[in-house]
Formats: C-alpha cells, structure tokens, sequence
C-alpha cells in the first residue's frame, strides 16, 4: 500500500471510531499499533497522550510535530462509508487529519532515521477541544529527555483551498478565557412579577450589555470578542424564574484587553445587582494563551513551504482568527511554528469546523505530511 493510501486509510479509521476528549482509548491503541508497525519507538506519559522518539544517526537538535486527536459531542449528518459509528460524537474539526498526517510524517521520516542529523519527536495529544491537553503533555515530560528545540503544529483548513498552505506570522490564534455566571433571583407567579426577582431578565439583559464592553469599552483596532452560547434556567412559562446560569467566552490577544473584559464583567454585574436585586457569582477562567509563532521559526517554515508547495500555493495570513489552539501552550516553552493546510475543494468540504456535515478533501493530506517531514528534514541538516 503506498503512503497516501495509508494516510488516507488511516484518517478514515480514526473518523469512523471518534473519541471525546481525555476518553481516547482506542484512539491512542490505533496509533500506538501503527507506531509499532514502523518501529518507532514511543510511551503512554498521559492516559491517553502518547510521545515517539525517532533517534536520528548522528546528533542534533530535536523537532517535535505535534497532532491533536480527540473529537466532538456532535452527532454527524454526513454520509460516508466512514461516518461516526459513535452517537453524537464526531470529528468535526480536523483531528483524525492531524493524527494521520503525523503517523505519514512518522512513516516517512523513518525511512531517513539513517541519515537523519538529529532527532524527531511525535507528539499524539489528548484533549485539545477542552484544553488542558497540551498543559498535561508539557508536565508529564513531552518536551524533555531529550530537550524539544524546535515544535511544529498544523491544522485543516476549510476556508483555504486544498493544495494550499496557509503561513501566519506571530499572532494567529487568540487566548480562550471561559465564563459562567449563575444569577439568583426570587420566584413568584408570572402574573405577579412585583413579588418576585426576576433572574432570567437580568441574565437576559446582561448577555445584551455586555456587548457594550467590546464596543465602548476596548480600542476597536484591538480584536476582542465576547460569546455567550449557552443559557439555563426557568421552570414554568408562567414563573418568575429563580435561578439562570450563562455560560460563554472570551478571546482577547492584548493581556490588557483580557484583564480589561474581565474587570468589565464584574463590575456591570454589580451594577446589575443592585439595579435588579438579583444576585450573580461569576467564575472566571483563562483557558488558553494567544498562539504567537515564532517569527524566525515561521520563517524556516514559508521557505520550505515556497519549495514544496509552491509559491502561488502559499498564502501568508494577514489577519489573526478569534479561534483558540492550546498549541500556543508548547510555544510558552520552545520556539515553533503552526500552519494551516488548505483543505476545501468543493462545498462538501468547506463547511466550517465543529459543523455536523464537516468534511475535508482528503487528497490534501499526503502532501501535507510529505511537508511536514521535508520541513523537518531540512531544519534537523540546518539549511533552513
């Protein structure tokens, strides 16, 4: 079976038996067996997270290529032959693509660990749609033994073509921050609402005004976005509802901006609270950093990307996305760089991430991880 093939073949397994996050059991035993297949050797530091060392023949520095490979509580609408056999899980943003891609990168690299001048680390990451999978990798020894001194990371594509690689410099991705706020209120009869605290308005209204924050509050060349996607509460179409909780989030790139929003909340909610009487607790977590490329490491990056690729096939990024990646957690620690693969060609593959019909053009994927081992290869021999 040739390389593409394989890559493919593997993509489609890991679509067809999604895992959630920290519950990627099987995913991980997949994965585990391919490496065993080319000798690679490798070890479980996580529950399921798994690291491959692939010794080069002489010294060197160390590239790690990391791949991200939990998937979504979505029920998927596609029809495939390797549709979710899950329930209301599915790949819906590109993981099984990512580990695929790396297990090619693995297979080919492997071919050259004789004449490789230094070392290839693979990193197979658990829990990246709710974070905390990169920050697990980093504590149990990812990049350590030997010393990580380059990382790179990709991810699929579907609003850039297939066959073409997107290149960003320094910000790319924004910081998460995770918001729940639980109002209190006092029930009473619907037809009576004097008697009452009505929490449902008052976290209705809050939703509303704290939009103002991003639109009066913070300098508007300065991205910032504040989402509430989900509400819960009320017991009756006529009850003054009690209890409502709000959960949302926000993405910033400026600390300043972050600290600003979350000094902002606090403060509209005790406006809130005295206006209203309705009590909040808020909970406040910052769940991710701004993914920052390393600029030099980037650099090396749209090189090689120019040569394998193609220039007119590269695009550089102008503009950062609001989205997050905890990849940027691994670039706390060492340089790197993390691109997008193009991966859309026709409507049935450019549906957005986390969609239920999401799907990519799966000839994409080849060359990506031929890219991904070329542009190592050329950075472990320092011609980069």
């Amino acid at each position: 079976m040739s390389i593409d093939s394989e890559i493919i073949r593997n993509r489609r397994h890991i679509h067809k038996h999604p895992e959630l996050s920290e519950c990627e059991l099987k995913t991980a035993k997949f994965i585990e067996s391919k490496l065993k297949e080319l000798k690679i050797p490798f070890k479980r530091i996580t529950k399921t997270g798994i690291v491959a060392l692939l010794k080069g023949a002489s010294s060197g520095k160390t590239v790690a290529l990391r791949a991200d490979m939990d998937a979504l509580p979505i029920q998927e609408d596609n029809k495939l032959d390797y549709k979710s056999v899950n329930p209301e899980v599915m790949h819906a943003c590109g993981h099984d693509a990512h580990t695929a891609v790396a297990l090619g990168a693995a297979a080919l690299l492997s071919k050259k660990k004789d004449s490789l001048k230094g070392n290839v680390k693979f990193l197979f990451q658990p829990a990246e749609e709710t974070s905390g999978g990169a920050e697990s990798m980093i504590k149990a020894g990812a990049l350590k033994n030997p010393e990580v001194d380059i990382i790179l990371g990709l991810h699929v594509c579907p609003w850039l073509k297939s066959g073409m690689i997107g290149i960003k410099y320094e910000e790319m991705m924004a910081a998460i921050d995770k918001v729940k706020i639980e109002f209190e209120g006092e029930i009473a009869h619907g037809a009576y609402p004097h008697l009452g605290k009505d929490a449902l308005a008052a976290a209705a209204y809050f939703i509303i005004w704290a939009q103002t924050i991003v639109s009066r509050e913070m300098n508007p060349v300065e991205p910032s976005v504040i989402t509430f996607g989900k509400i819960k509460g009320g017991d009756g179409y006529n009850i003054i509802c009690e209890n409502v909780s709000i959960d949302g989030t926000v993405r910033t790139f400026d600390a300043k901006a972050r600290k600003l929003i979350k000094e902002s909340i606090r403060r509209k909610l005790k406006a809130l609270e005295i206006s209203s009487g309705v009590k909040s607790r808020l909970t406040y977590e910052n769940v991710g950093s701004p993914l920052i490329n390393t600029r030099e490491i980037t650099k090396m990056c749209y090189k090689t990307a120019k040569e394998f690729y193609g220039k007119k096939n590269v695009e550089i990024l102008k503009r950062p996305s609001m989205g997050g990646e905890d990849f940027a957690e691994y670039l706390h620690k060492v340089p790197g760089n993390f691109v997008y693969i193009g991966t859309s060609k026709n409507k049935a593959t450019s549906y957005p991430w986390h969609h239920s019909n999401f799907n990519i053009d799966e000839s994409a994927l080849p060359k990506a991880a031929k890219y991904m081992a070329y542009t190592i290869e050329k950075i472990l021999e320092g011609k980069q």
